[in-house]
């Protein structure tokens, strides 16, 4: 099925231009000219993946990126001007799966829209669509169940919504219980290497990670701090 993708700009000109080169690609494309009008519909129908500006107007994209991670695990790609690498460090942490700079290449755009899928859909693939990968096995610890083949979580029985970022962090923890990871193992598993993530994004995540996990369970505890080294999943 083909994938749908979201585009949130306030430049028309680059709404235009790059729904063209998608579309050339082969995705769908729906465009949104500010994040109001991109949350009243990705709210109710979110698209497989959205590319969001930062700078817009009634909404900005910080904010409708926070709204919606209170209700959808999309894959999300920023768009941040390139001397502004605040934004590119707080869209990260704020759950943003990538960046990109403006001015940027339509071709690179979409590579990183084609990676950010493939690490979606390696996620949930069926077990008859081939062999199970090493490391794709379902993992059972504790209350935890990890199944990577179907991007899904649940914890005593409950559904627990990840992002792609997320879920690829705590894989990495809940692979080997009782392993310290540090900040910089968490990063390379989770982001591709021509993306700069510092600690304080690792950081936020585990955050959002515990936040989630209580949710359903209000004594999780099973993502432990090691302060000055990094962190570790126990299954006790």
């Amino acid at each position: 099925m083909t994938a749908q993708i979201a585009l949130v700009d306030d430049d028309r000109n680059i709404l235009t231009s790059v729904t063209i080169a998608l579309e050339a690609e082969g995705f769908r494309v729906r465009t949104y000219p500010d994040g109001q009008k991109a949350w009243e519909a990705l709210s109710k129908n979110p698209a497989d993946l959205a590319v969001l500006d930062i700078k817009m107007p009634r909404m900005d994209g910080m904010e409708l990126l926070r709204k919606l991670r209170e209700v959808t695990d999309m894959p999300v790609i920023f768009l941040t001007s390139k001397d502004e690498e605040i934004d590119q460090l707080l869209g990260l942490r704020m759950g943003a799966d990538d960046y990109i700079g403006k001015p940027f290449s339509q071709r690179l755009l979409i590579e990183r829209i084609r990676a950010l899928l493939r690490r979606m859909e390696m996620n949930k693939r069926e077990p008859d669509e081939g062999p199970v990968e090493p490391g794709d096995e379902v993992m059972e610890r504790g209350r935890l169940v990890l199944d990577p083949m179907r991007h899904r979580v649940t914890w005593a029985g409950k559904d627990v919504t990840l992002t792609v970022t997320e879920f690829l962090i705590l894989k990495t923890l809940a692979q080997h219980p009782g392993h310290v990871k540090s900040r910089d193992q968490l990063m390379d598993a989770a982001y591709s290497d021509d993306v700069y993530v510092d600690d304080r994004t690792i950081d936020s995540h585990i955050k959002r990670l515990r936040k989630k996990f209580r949710a359903v369970a209000d004594d999780f505890d099973a993502i432990e701090t090691l302060y000055g080294v990094g962190y570790r999943y126990s299954d006790d």
